[in-house]
Protein backbone atom coordinates (compact mmCIF):
# COMPACT_ATOMS: atom_id res chain seq x y z
CA UNK A 1 0.00 0.00 0.00
CA UNK A 2 0.95 3.60 -0.53
CA UNK A 3 -0.25 6.25 1.93
CA UNK A 4 -0.54 9.97 1.25
CA UNK A 5 -0.54 12.80 3.80
CA UNK A 6 -0.97 16.56 3.63
CA UNK A 7 1.88 18.86 4.66
CA UNK A 8 1.64 21.32 7.58
CA UNK A 9 1.74 25.10 7.77
CA UNK A 10 4.00 25.10 10.82
CA UNK A 11 7.59 23.91 10.50
CA UNK A 12 10.41 22.79 12.78
CA UNK A 13 14.00 23.42 11.75
CA UNK A 14 15.25 23.78 15.31
CA UNK A 15 14.85 20.38 16.99
CA UNK A 16 18.02 18.31 16.82
CA UNK A 17 17.86 15.34 14.49
CA UNK A 18 20.23 12.40 14.41
CA UNK A 19 19.35 10.84 11.06
CA UNK A 20 21.81 11.60 8.28
CA UNK A 21 20.14 9.84 5.35
CA UNK A 22 18.37 12.09 2.88
CA UNK A 23 17.14 12.22 -0.69
CA UNK A 24 16.21 15.03 -3.06
CA UNK A 25 12.64 15.77 -4.16
CA UNK A 26 11.56 14.43 -7.52
CA UNK A 27 10.41 17.75 -8.97
CA UNK A 28 13.09 20.25 -7.93
CA UNK A 29 12.95 21.92 -11.35
CA UNK A 30 9.22 22.56 -11.01
CA UNK A 31 9.69 23.84 -7.47
CA UNK A 32 12.32 26.25 -8.76
CA UNK A 33 9.78 27.60 -11.27
CA UNK A 34 7.34 28.38 -8.47
CA UNK A 35 10.02 29.98 -6.32
CA UNK A 36 11.02 32.30 -9.16
CA UNK A 37 7.40 33.37 -9.56
CA UNK A 38 7.00 33.98 -5.84
CA UNK A 39 10.22 36.03 -5.76
CA UNK A 40 8.51 38.43 -8.14
CA UNK A 41 5.91 39.26 -5.49
CA UNK A 42 6.30 41.84 -2.75
CA UNK A 43 5.46 40.89 0.86
CA UNK A 44 2.19 42.77 0.43
CA UNK A 45 1.34 40.79 -2.69
CA UNK A 46 2.20 37.53 -0.92
CA UNK A 47 -0.08 38.50 1.96
CA UNK A 48 -2.95 39.09 -0.46
CA UNK A 49 -2.28 35.99 -2.58
CA UNK A 50 -1.95 33.62 0.38
CA UNK A 51 -4.42 35.31 2.73
CA UNK A 52 -1.87 35.62 5.54
CA UNK A 53 -0.73 38.31 7.96
CA UNK A 54 2.02 40.80 7.10
CA UNK A 55 4.33 38.97 9.52
CA UNK A 56 3.85 35.62 7.81
CA UNK A 57 4.10 37.26 4.39
CA UNK A 58 7.47 38.83 5.24
CA UNK A 59 8.68 35.51 6.68
CA UNK A 60 7.86 33.67 3.47
CA UNK A 61 9.19 36.48 1.28
CA UNK A 62 12.52 35.83 2.97
CA UNK A 63 12.14 32.07 2.61
CA UNK A 64 11.60 32.32 -1.14
CA UNK A 65 14.60 34.67 -1.40
CA UNK A 66 16.79 32.15 0.44
CA UNK A 67 15.56 29.06 -1.43
CA UNK A 68 18.41 27.25 -3.20
CA UNK A 69 17.88 24.30 -5.53
CA UNK A 70 21.14 22.74 -4.27
CA UNK A 71 19.55 22.26 -0.82
CA UNK A 72 22.52 23.44 1.26
CA UNK A 73 23.19 22.20 4.78
CA UNK A 74 21.51 24.36 7.37
CA UNK A 75 18.71 25.40 5.04
CA UNK A 76 17.02 22.05 4.49
CA UNK A 77 15.70 19.11 6.46
CA UNK A 78 14.00 15.78 5.73
CA UNK A 79 10.33 16.49 5.07
CA UNK A 80 8.90 14.10 7.69
CA UNK A 81 10.99 15.91 10.31
CA UNK A 82 10.44 19.45 9.02
CA UNK A 83 6.65 19.61 9.23
CA UNK A 84 5.16 20.35 12.64
CA UNK A 85 1.37 20.33 12.58
CA UNK A 86 -1.32 18.16 14.13
CA UNK A 87 -0.73 15.37 11.58
CA UNK A 88 2.98 15.30 12.36
CA UNK A 89 2.36 15.32 16.11
CA UNK A 90 0.60 12.03 15.44
CA UNK A 91 3.24 10.75 13.03
CA UNK A 92 6.12 11.34 15.49
CA UNK A 93 8.77 10.71 12.86
CA UNK A 94 11.43 11.71 15.41
CA UNK A 95 10.79 8.30 16.99
CA UNK A 96 11.37 6.38 13.75
CA UNK A 97 14.37 4.09 13.58
CA UNK A 98 16.34 3.40 10.41
CA UNK A 99 14.11 0.52 9.38
CA UNK A 100 11.00 2.65 9.91
CA UNK A 101 12.37 5.34 7.63
CA UNK A 102 13.29 2.74 5.00
CA UNK A 103 9.73 1.42 5.01
CA UNK A 104 8.24 4.93 5.06
CA UNK A 105 10.39 5.96 2.11
CA UNK A 106 8.68 3.26 0.06
CA UNK A 107 5.15 3.50 1.43
CA UNK A 108 4.49 7.12 2.42
CA UNK A 109 4.16 10.29 0.33
CA UNK A 110 3.49 13.88 1.39
CA UNK A 111 1.61 16.07 -1.09
CA UNK A 112 2.95 19.62 -1.35
CA UNK A 113 2.05 22.86 -3.10
CA UNK A 114 5.72 23.74 -3.66
CA UNK A 115 7.26 20.28 -4.10
CA UNK A 116 4.38 18.30 -5.60
CA UNK A 117 5.24 14.99 -3.92
CA UNK A 118 7.72 14.42 -1.10
CA UNK A 119 9.17 11.22 0.29
CA UNK A 120 9.81 11.24 4.07
CA UNK A 121 13.58 11.58 3.59
CA UNK A 122 13.38 14.15 0.81
CA UNK A 123 15.08 17.38 1.82
CA UNK A 124 12.88 20.44 1.86
CA UNK A 125 13.56 24.06 2.59
CA UNK A 126 11.13 26.08 4.70
CA UNK A 127 8.17 27.39 2.76
CA UNK A 128 4.48 28.06 2.86
CA UNK A 129 2.47 27.63 -0.32
CA UNK A 130 -0.89 25.92 0.05
CA UNK A 131 -2.08 23.67 -2.77
CA UNK A 132 -5.29 25.70 -3.03
CA UNK A 133 -3.42 28.95 -3.74
CA UNK A 134 -4.70 30.70 -6.87
CA UNK A 135 -1.21 31.29 -8.24
CA UNK A 136 -1.23 31.89 -11.98
CA UNK A 137 1.66 30.39 -13.98
CA UNK A 138 2.33 29.59 -17.62
CA UNK A 139 0.83 26.17 -16.86
CA UNK A 140 -2.53 27.41 -15.56
CA UNK A 141 -4.39 29.63 -13.15
CA UNK A 142 -3.71 27.64 -9.96
CA UNK A 143 -1.40 25.04 -8.46
CA UNK A 144 -3.66 22.14 -9.39
CA UNK A 145 -3.18 23.05 -13.04
CA UNK A 146 0.52 23.76 -12.50
CA UNK A 147 1.14 20.23 -11.21
CA UNK A 148 -1.24 18.62 -13.71
CA UNK A 149 -0.59 14.89 -14.06
CA UNK A 150 2.85 14.90 -12.45
CA UNK A 151 1.56 13.98 -9.01
CA UNK A 152 -0.63 11.07 -10.07
CA UNK A 153 2.11 9.79 -12.38
CA UNK A 154 4.59 9.83 -9.49
CA UNK A 155 2.16 7.93 -7.27
CA UNK A 156 1.51 5.39 -10.01
CA UNK A 157 5.23 4.76 -10.43
CA UNK A 158 5.63 4.09 -6.74
CA UNK A 159 2.56 1.87 -6.58
CA UNK A 160 4.04 -0.19 -9.38
CA UNK A 161 7.42 -0.25 -7.63
CA UNK A 162 5.93 -1.76 -4.47
CA UNK A 163 3.54 -3.99 -6.47
CA UNK A 164 0.42 -2.52 -4.88
CA UNK A 165 -2.98 -1.44 -6.12
CA UNK A 166 -4.15 0.31 -2.94
CA UNK A 167 -3.69 3.95 -1.97
CA UNK A 168 -4.59 4.99 1.57
CA UNK A 169 -5.81 8.57 1.52
CA UNK A 170 -4.93 10.33 4.77
CA UNK A 171 -4.68 13.73 3.12
CA UNK A 172 -7.09 16.65 3.36
CA UNK A 173 -9.55 17.37 0.56
CA UNK A 174 -7.50 20.41 -0.51
CA UNK A 175 -4.44 18.28 -1.15
CA UNK A 176 -6.04 15.10 -2.41
CA UNK A 177 -7.71 17.15 -5.16
CA UNK A 178 -4.21 17.42 -6.67
CA UNK A 179 -4.40 13.69 -7.47
CA UNK A 180 -6.32 12.97 -10.67
CA UNK A 181 -8.06 9.86 -9.37
CA UNK A 182 -9.35 8.98 -12.85
CA UNK A 183 -5.73 8.26 -13.78
CA UNK A 184 -4.70 6.57 -10.54
CA UNK A 185 -3.84 2.88 -10.94
CA UNK A 186 -5.13 1.94 -7.51
CA UNK A 187 -8.15 1.46 -5.32
CA UNK A 188 -8.53 4.37 -2.91
CA UNK A 189 -9.29 3.75 0.75
CA UNK A 190 -10.08 6.78 2.89
CA UNK A 191 -10.07 6.32 6.68
CA UNK A 192 -12.46 8.63 8.56
CA UNK A 193 -12.11 9.35 12.28
CA UNK A 194 -15.13 10.45 14.30
CA UNK A 195 -15.55 11.42 17.94
CA UNK A 196 -18.72 11.15 20.00
CA UNK A 197 -19.81 14.61 21.09
CA UNK A 198 -23.17 16.14 21.99
CA UNK A 199 -25.03 12.94 21.30
CA UNK A 200 -23.53 11.95 17.96
CA UNK A 201 -20.33 10.93 16.22
CA UNK A 202 -18.73 13.62 14.08
CA UNK A 203 -15.40 14.64 12.62
CA UNK A 204 -13.48 17.06 14.84
CA UNK A 205 -10.68 18.60 12.80
CA UNK A 206 -7.93 18.63 15.45
CA UNK A 207 -8.43 14.99 16.39
CA UNK A 208 -8.92 13.87 12.78
CA UNK A 209 -5.63 15.47 11.69
CA UNK A 210 -3.64 14.00 14.56
CA UNK A 211 -5.14 10.56 14.01
CA UNK A 212 -4.23 10.60 10.33
CA UNK A 213 -0.64 10.92 11.49
CA UNK A 214 -1.16 8.20 14.09
CA UNK A 215 -2.47 5.81 11.47
CA UNK A 216 0.42 6.58 9.12
CA UNK A 217 2.87 5.84 11.94
CA UNK A 218 0.99 2.64 12.82
CA UNK A 219 1.17 1.48 9.19
CA UNK A 220 4.90 2.18 9.11
CA UNK A 221 5.89 0.70 12.45
CA UNK A 222 3.83 -2.44 11.89
CA UNK A 223 4.90 -2.79 8.23
CA UNK A 224 1.27 -3.02 7.12
CA UNK A 225 0.98 -3.81 3.40
CA UNK A 226 -2.33 -5.73 3.29
CA UNK A 227 -5.44 -3.50 2.96
CA UNK A 228 -7.43 -6.11 4.88
CA UNK A 229 -5.46 -5.18 8.00
CA UNK A 230 -6.47 -1.51 7.96
CA UNK A 231 -9.53 -2.15 10.12
CA UNK A 232 -7.22 -3.38 12.91
CA UNK A 233 -6.14 0.19 13.67
CA UNK A 234 -7.00 0.91 17.31
CA UNK A 235 -4.75 3.78 18.42
CA UNK A 236 -5.86 6.57 20.80
CA UNK A 237 -9.13 4.85 21.64
CA UNK A 238 -10.48 4.55 18.10
CA UNK A 239 -12.10 1.36 16.89
CA UNK A 240 -13.33 0.25 13.49
CA UNK A 241 -17.06 0.52 12.80
CA UNK A 242 -18.06 -2.01 10.17
CA UNK A 243 -21.66 -0.81 10.02
CA UNK A 244 -20.63 2.75 9.19
CA UNK A 245 -17.95 1.77 6.68
CA UNK A 246 -17.82 0.89 3.01
CA UNK A 247 -15.11 -0.61 0.84
CA UNK A 248 -13.71 2.79 -0.06
CA UNK A 249 -14.28 4.49 3.31
CA UNK A 250 -13.28 3.00 6.66
CA UNK A 251 -14.90 4.69 9.66
CA UNK A 252 -13.26 4.63 13.08
CA UNK A 253 -15.15 5.82 16.15
CA UNK A 254 -14.07 7.07 19.54
CA UNK A 255 -16.23 7.81 22.56
CA UNK A 256 -16.40 11.30 24.02
CA UNK A 257 -13.22 12.49 25.72
CA UNK A 258 -13.69 13.75 29.25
Amino acid sequence: MLTVLSPAKTLDYETHISISQSTLPEFVGRSSELVKIMRGNSPQQIASLMGVSDKIAHLNYGRFADWDETFPDGNSRQSALAFKGDVYTGLEAYNFNTADFEFAQQHLRILSGLYGVLRPLDLMQPYRLEMGTQLATDRGENLYQFWGDLIVESLNRQLQSIDSNTLVNLASNEYFKSVDTSKLDANIVTPVFKNYKNGKYKIISFYAKKTRGLMAAWLIKNRITDPAQLNQFNQAGYSFSAQNSANEQLVFLRDEIA
